[in-house]
């Protein structure tokens, strides 16, 4: 019997750390959908291809696959789980996933991986857009400033290098762009939870969502 959990937020909320946590804690499947797009961020970066390059994305996507093993992202058989936390994705990707064939792309391949499935999956229109049914929806937010110290924590941990500045630009530019966006905004659906994530330990943000969905489901 499908059951789907729908964590929707901006760039930076933890979004994919907390759902990892609660998918693994709850047995859910855990389907990232802001890697698929950064996949695809990384083959356009590989290949040259522009934004405006109609012809060129819709034969791309034709052309790649994605897959999730072991905690790991592999994009045609390649690891990329690393490569895709990039400077150059992380300045690209918002773009990129503004793209409606790619985003039609991604949010049907989303679908297909769920269906009949128990699942949590994160993303920006998770519960507006992509399963607007699902069991539980969960809005997860937290100020620029904290988001860019996370995302800059983040970073050092895995030895990328990235200013406090050029995160926090960054996350304002996303923010702008992901909620003006023509094709399935960032908005927090009407029937969501929402929870402010800025002044919480990775702890009590996994606790209260098992809450929510506990309470939901």
């Amino acid at each position: 019997m499908a059951f789907i959990v729908a964590i929707d937020g901006p760039a930076g909320s933890g979004k994919g750390t907390i759902t990892k946590l609660v998918g693994e804690k709850l047995g859910l499947i855990n389907i990232d959908t802001g890697a698929m797009y950064r996949c695809v961020t990384v083959y356009m970066l590989r290949n040259n291809i522009k934004l405006n390059e109609k012809e060129k994305v819709k034969k791309m996507l034709k052309e790649i696959n994605i897959e999730f093993k072991s905690e790991k992202v592999y994009l045609n058989q390649e690891d990329v789980t690393n490569e895709i936390r990039k400077t150059e994705v992380n300045n690209l990707v918002s773009q990129v996933s503004h793209l409606i064939e790619i985003r039609e792309n991604i949010t049907n391949l989303s679908r297909k991986v769920a269906d009949g499935k128990e699942v949590i999956m994160e993303g920006r229109d998770i519960g507006t857009n992509v399963f607007p049914n699902a069991d539980v929806k969960i809005y997860l937010d937290a100020s620029p400033e904290e988001r860019a110290n996370r995302r800059l924590k983040q970073n050092q941990e895995k030895g990328i290098e990235s200013s406090y500045q050029e995160i926090l630009e960054n996350i304002k530019f996303r923010d702008n762009n992901d909620k003006s966006s023509n094709v399935a905004p960032l908005k927090q659906a009407e029937d969501a939870i929402y929870i402010d994530s800025t002044n919480m330990t990775i702890e009590e943000v996994v606790n209260k969502v098992i809450d929510v969905i506990k309470k939901k489901g």
